[in-house]
């Protein structure tokens, strides 16, 4: 592939399936965001639609096997086509984006690992006005840590009985309950102590009981981002948004 202008951000990442999963667990919550590129890596941040939920994403410059970027650039993508695009890269593939300089597409390619076959594909930017929005550091009253694939199928079995999951936090454990038409569902989960694998483990910082009911619909969207991390953290306190972490 050839490029006409100078090549202002190169990002190659060997283990392409890594951001194949990003944009599975984005795509269905927010529809289109601007990516911040800098030296330090890329950030997005944006807000589904309804403006219930707030995405805050980093892929940091030295999670990718070679990155450059002259300067810093925004660049406004379509996340449904950009997943369109990646469903075309293997498992194994390695993905490499690159864009030019004021360029109005962004480049992907994909190489099979040992090179025999190269694919690449532009996709085309969008100008998106986007305001970023200032997080305050906050101090949680509840602080959940556990397997994310247990909390992925606490949401799950608790949306076939209602609409909206109540988080009950103590310092023993942690329950999880939904009522609706058909009747009630709670699951509650221990604190762990001992256990052979620390991504196994149930945790649980509390500096005061809480009481929280969220939509589950919401949750679900949550944990489509389950297969980037072994472990969530759950940070909750009353009239502040839930934090969901560390997918």
């Amino acid at each position: 592939m050839t490029f006409s202008g100078a090549t202002m951000f190169e990002a190659r990442l060997v283990q392409g399936s890594i951001l194949k999963k990003v944009l599975e667990a984005l795509k269905d919550l927010i529809t289109e965001a601007c990516w911040d590129v800098s030296s330090s890596g890329i950030s997005l941040q944006s807000m589904d639609s309804s403006h219930v939920s707030l995405v805050q994403l980093t892929l940091r410059s030295d999670g990718f096997d070679s990155y450059r970027c002259d300067r810093n650039l925004a660049m406004g993508v379509n996340l449904s086509s950009m997943s369109k695009i990646l469903k075309c890269a293997g498992n194994e593939d390695i993905i490499t984006l690159r864009a030019e300089d004021n360029a109005d597409t962004l480049a992907l390619i994909f190489e099979t690992l040992n090179q025999e076959k190269v694919s690449d594909y532009e996709m085309k930017l969008m100008d998106l006005d986007v305001e970023q929005l200032g997080i305050p550091e906050q101090e949680y009253s509840c602080v959940v840590k556990m397997p994310s694939g247990e909390f992925a199928r606490i949401c799950r079995d608790l949306s076939q009985i209602g609409d909206a999951v109540m988080i009950s936090c103590a310092k023993d454990g942690v329950k999880f309950s939904a009522t609706g038409e058909l009747g009630t569902g709670n699951v509650k989960l221990s604190q762990t102590s001992n256990v052979d694998k620390e991504d196994e483990a149930v945790t649980i910082e509390m500096n005061e009981p809480v009481q929280l009911i969220f939509a589950l619909n919401y949750l679900n969207f949550f944990t489509k981002a389950t297969p980037l991390s072994k472990t969530v953290i759950l940070s909750m306190s009353a009239d502040i948004p839930l934090d969901v972490g560390d997918l």
